[in-house]
């Protein structure tokens, strides 16, 4: 009787060890390897932003498809960057495209600016060019990780942060390469807005778009324009922005602004000048893009010469400051997502 009890009272105490130390067994070998962690981290699982992240989600129809996908805020505008901006521009500049894309996005749902009853933005230069993520991988293939890990770093460096004007967030203009300066708002658009002016912008001059030529015949030019021209281009007269662009060109009797030449050519930009040699005609610009607000390549070089990305906004932005996005959540819808496709 006592040797059965001695194995009883073994048997139980053996049990109950096994049941103490079981668990343990099967959690410590994943919390040493950071398992969670990694799955977080995997392509299948990535969440660029979390919903606690993003206080509204955007619905952006998709240019392709028809579609609308809707995306948490931050994970909009890293998808923004990544579509927007060089990947290999510095952080800093990076950063300042982040605050812009998220800047023009609450702005236009603050003021109602949807396309459709369904959809607020679409996916193209109309307002802000935006890729998913399997366009993003297609792009950039084995280096996707790589790189949506530098857009999410800047991303995450701004989250919360809008530009502002009088309390507003700002018409956050951008484009790719100045022609040394940026342009007046006015001096392009009808109307002139403060923060936009024209300030300089030397460090486009890296840029392999700051300057380009367009050959064209006078024939196609008398046809897209409506003018007679025969071998009178040079008698041309323009007068120019402040910003160093085109104001108006004069072609005999008609008069056309900087601007209408840019899109009715196709131009790059609407600094330009215009050389007649036989039956042709020589456009040879500087910069890319309508030249207000923020210059990308400027905020590039401006980051390479050690300014952060504060330094970039505030000079693009005149007058501006950098406010929570708290401030205008109060009048957008919440919207909140559990995952990102």
């Amino acid at each position: 009787m006592k040797k059965n009890n001695g194995i009883g009272i073994l048997a139980v105490c053996g049990l109950f060890a096994t049941i103490l130390i079981l668990p343990t067994m099967i959690v410590v070998p994943f919390t040493n390897s950071g398992g969670t962690e990694e799955v977080k981290e995997t392509p299948q699982t990535e969440k660029v932003a979390s919903v606690e992240d993003s206080p509204f989600a955007v619905k952006v129809l998709r240019s392709t498809t028809k579609e609308i996908e809707e995306v948490p805020l931050e994970s909009y505008v890293a998808r923004v960057v990544a579509s927007e901006m060089p990947v290999n521009f510095e952080m800093e500049a990076l950063k300042a495209q982040a605050l812009a894309a998220r800047t023009y996005i609450t702005r236009h749902l603050v003021q109602g600016e949807k396309v459709s009853s369904e959809a607020d933005v679409t996916d193209t230069v109309s307002h802000q060019v935006y890729k998913d993520e399997d366009q993003l991988r297609s792009q950039w293939k084995d280096n996707y990780e790589e790189n949506m890990k530098k857009i999410t770093e800047a991303v995450n460096a701004t989250k919360g942060e809008i530009i502002t004007y009088d309390q507003q967030p700002i018409t956050a203009a951008f484009f790719s390469t100045s022609n040394g300066f940026t342009e007046n708002a006015g001096d392009y658009w009808e109307h002139d807005i403060p923060y936009l002016q024209s300030v300089e912008s030397p460090w486009d001059q890296e840029s392999p778009k700051f300057v380009d030529q367009k050959i064209i015949t006078v024939a196609e030019l008398e046809q897209t324009l409506g003018v007679s021209i025969g071998s009178g281009i040079q008698q041309t007269t323009m007068t120019k922005t402040e910003g160093n662009r085109v104001d108006e060109v004069h072609f005999g009797d008609h008069t056309f602004s900087g601007r209408e030449i840019r899109e009715k050519i196709g131009l790059p930009s609407s600094d330009f000048s215009i050389k007649q040699k036989g039956e042709h005609v020589i456009f040879t610009t500087k910069g890319y893009g309508h030249g207000v607000g923020m210059s990308q390549y400027g905020a590039n070089g401006m980051a390479k010469s050690g300014k952060d990305y504060k330094e970039i906004i505030h000079h693009y932005y005149q007058d501006t400051e950098i406010a929570p996005l708290s401030t205008q959540t109060a009048s957008l819808t919440i919207e909140k997502e559990d995952t990102v496709n």
